[in-house]
């Protein structure tokens, strides 16, 4: 490009403002970077990665950190430049990259580093142009471009300055395929979380720590919720116990409050507000998200939420909310960060991403969509089921007051019932394994104790889904009580008629109701099955 000067200009700008940037060696340890980053904790994996992926040799080199809002990839990326990348890279430049027009600012800054003699002649365009003619004739410089919210406003600049390196954060999981090679950032280890805890409230000395390690649990290990929480703790004076009654009595004002001196933008509850504005255009993902908040945080099948709307529609929402680290698609089941639930289920008047009706909807939605998939009780095939039902059905009726008559107290009263059946044959299959081997040292194969403990063991089977542990349970009683009993015998009668059923519930699978395939495939792979039937 060339740099067009006015006349009366040329006389006050020095010779060396005309070297072609190509010409243009960097001023020595020219960085941006803060000098301090904070107290840091854990990543060693993802510290490795990165120092092996950015010291590597050949052309450009991006990497780009995704995860939650909140997840401390900023953090992750400020630790690295200050501890790593300084001592490597020259210049070491920060860019603030949420938008195109941040992008540009971040490299008018950068050329005038590089060229103070031209900060105030040339406009931010030229600027921008000379940043970029200098990257792209030099290496051995880094670029962070933080907080990225496009993957789309990065392409210009990577495809200009092909001999450096790029660290990137964003939130967007998806879009990197042909710019970046995605690293995903995940929550804290529980150790780790607590020591970022312990290390916050005891900077300026020590402090009571009673519940640290529960309040961690509770916050899932987000980095952000730790730092917010220790922030509100240090200044208030309390201990992590007391932030958890205050956090379990109001939880829309500690999700919002922070402590004095930090941003406002910079709380859980403003984070993933400001997320789910930029899904706003379209209605639904909302919608969705504030439903899957009601259940378990994992393992949540996506048959829960089909009802919504049709195919299509419905996949394109989950993928943006999963696009933009809102949940996390496994196969066939979908998880929401506990805490992101949490605040999704918290009412706040203020929000229009939580406002109380659309809250208590959801719940009505969550509640109906189990109700529908839950199985009649007295079908014992069905059982693993609602095995994996359960713990969304819990979360969803949890310290619930719901109206006679809605879909919320139909669960209530559904949970009720099965867990009175359940405890009919209460107990785990390895204490029915020993109570049958003790009882054939004990008492002999063909007691009729032992064929007692036989049937229980292959109930128990039966009620996880292993029913080719189950049926050669059943033959072999069916054959003792037909040579001790004879064929007339009710033991008899019905020990073949459990093992009818044994066999033919694996046959009968491919005539189920495509949601209740839906669910038993994700929770056991039913034997007998063809792949077709899958």
């Amino acid at each position: 490009m060339n740099v067009q000067i006015r006349a009366d200009q040329a006389s006050f700008i020095p010779p060396e403002a005309f070297v072609r940037m190509a010409d243009l060696p960097p001023p020595p340890r020219l960085t941006n970077l803060p000098s301090r980053v904070g107290l840091f904790v854990g990543r060693t994996q993802v510290l490795a990665r990165l120092d092996e992926a950015l010291a590597g040799p050949g052309g450009a080199v991006v990497q780009a950190v995704h995860g939650l809002g909140g997840i401390g990839k900023s953090t992750l990326a400020a630790h690295w430049a200050v501890t790593r990348g300084a001592t490597r890279y020259c210049p070491v430049w920060w860019i603030t990259a949420d938008s195109a027009a941040g992008i540009d600012a971040g490299l008018a800054k950068l050329a005038t580093a590089l060229q103070p003699a031209l900060s105030n002649v040339l406009p931010l365009d030229a600027l921008k142009e000379q940043a970029l003619q200098w990257l792209a004739s030099h290496d051995g410089w880094l670029i962070v471009l933080d907080n990225v919210d496009n993957p789309a406003d990065v392409q210009p600049l990577l495809a200009r300055a092909p001999h450096g390196r790029f660290l990137i954060t964003s939130r967007r999981a998806t879009g990197w395929h042909r710019l970046a090679t995605p690293v995903a950032l995940d929550v804290l280890d529980h150790p780790e979380a607590v020591e970022l805890l312990t290390g916050i409230l005891t900077h300026g000395g020590e402090r009571d720590l009673t519940g640290a390690g529960e309040l961690c649990t509770e916050l899932g290990g987000l980095p952000l919720a730790i730092e917010q929480a220790g922030g509100y703790m240090t200044q208030a004076g309390i201990s992590p116990r007391e932030y958890l009654e205050l956090l379990a009595g109001h939880p829309g004002v500690m999700y919002r409050d922070r402590a004095e001196g930090i941003d406002p933008a910079r709380t859980i509850a403003r984070v993933w507000h400001m997320t789910l504005d930029r899904l706003a255009d379209d209605p639904l993902p909302g919608r969705i998200l504030r439903i899957l908040a009601w259940y378990a945080p994992d393992d949540i099948p996506r048959a829960l939420i089909g009802h919504l709307v049709s195919g299509p529609e419905l996949i394109s929402a989950v993928g943006r909310l999963a696009a933009h680290s809102m949940i996390t698609v496994k196969g066939d089941t979908l998880a929401v960060h506990r805490l992101v639930g949490a605040v999704a289920r918290t009412p706040d008047p203020d929000d229009p991403h939580r406002r109380p009706e659309d809250i208590a909807e959801a719940r009505e939605q969550a509640a109906t969509a189990l109700t529908r998939a839950l199985p009649d009780r007295k079908e014992f095939g069905l059982w693993p089921v609602w095995r994996m039902l359960l713990p969304h059905v819990d979360a969803v009726i949890h310290e619930a007051e719901p109206q006679p008559g809605s879909a919320l107290h139909l669960l209530m009263k559904e949970a009720l019932l099965l867990r009175i059946t359940l405890d009919a044959v209460a107990g785990k299959i390895e204490d029915r394994q020993r109570a049958l081997s003790e009882s054939v040292r004990d008492l002999g194969e063909d007691n009729p104790d032992t064929l007692a403990a036989r049937d229980a063991l292959a109930y128990g089977y039966e009620y996880v889904g292993e029913w080719d542990h189950s049926i050669p349970l059943h033959e072999r009683n069916l054959q003792a009580r037909l040579r001790l009993l004879g064929p007339d015998h009710p033991d008899t009668v019905r020990s073949r008629r459990d093992l009818t059923d044994a066999r033919r519930w694996p046959q009968t699978y491919a005539s189920l109701p495509r949601s209740t395939k839906q669910l038993l495939d994700i929770h056991h792979k039913i034997p007998g099955t063809t792949d077709d039937e899958q």
